[in-house]
């Protein structure tokens, strides 16, 4: 399993070879130290404790400058432990760096959508809109919500407006169209969740 941090620069276009035109959204990824391993005989479980970007010494707290400081790391913004077998080949301050992925390998991205703020059924959910006709008043309202008087409720998980966005979306089996290890850079085919700076954890494909 492989896994690396990075952050959503927005969207462009590259040509293949045949003229094809794919759309694909621009990572900055890496490098991301490791700042902990994770063994099956000391935790339970195989994982490795990735870094992303310096943190400004005033955001990090005694805790935390601690664990960098006990792992001869210097303090990271973001922290992601990503479950991975064969950690044998990492070490505490090894760095997993764009060259991890190969050109035309699938992965999967996970990210934090975009925010929307209170939205409405018809938005949120896709609802239909009422009759704008004469006489009528319900152009967006959700429409009847309760029971009868069995069982004279309202029942959990009953589609209501609210706030929308800003939830963890993952999408799956994208493509790596190109890499520059030199800028690193990552190229991957299609649309990413988040906004532009949003951070990125991208991994080896599941499926």
């Amino acid at each position: 399993m492989k896994g690396i941090l990075g952050k959503k620069i927005g969207m462009t276009q590259v040509f293949k070879e045949n003229g094809e035109v794919v759309p694909v959204t621009v990572v900055k990824a890496g490098p991301c130290p490791v700042i902990q391993k994770k063994t099956e005989a000391v935790d339970g479980y195989e994982a490795v404790q990735l870094g992303f970007e310096d943190a400004k010494e005033f955001r990090v707290n005694k805790p935390e400058k601690g664990h960098f400081e006990k792992h001869g790391i210097s303090p990271k913004k973001y922290v992601k432990e990503f479950r991975m077998s064969g950690t044998e080949e990492l070490e505490t301050g090894d760095e997993v760096t764009v060259e991890n992925f190969a050109e035309g390998e699938k992965v999967d991205v996970t990210g934090t959508s975009k925010g929307k703020g209170f939205a409405g059924t018809v938005k949120r959910w896709n609802f239909n809109t009422g009759p704008k006709t004469h006489g009528s008043r319900n152009y967006r309202l959700p429409g009847s919500i309760g029971q009868s008087a069995d069982p004279a409720r309202v029942f959990k998980g009953k589609k209501m407006p609210g706030r929308m966005g800003r939830e963890r979306v993952t999408v799956q089996n994208l493509e790596v169209v190109r890499i520059d290890s030199e800028k690193n850079v990552l190229l991957i085919k299609g649309g990413l969740p988040g906004p532009k700076k949003g951070l990125l954890e991208i991994t080896e494909t599941v499926k």
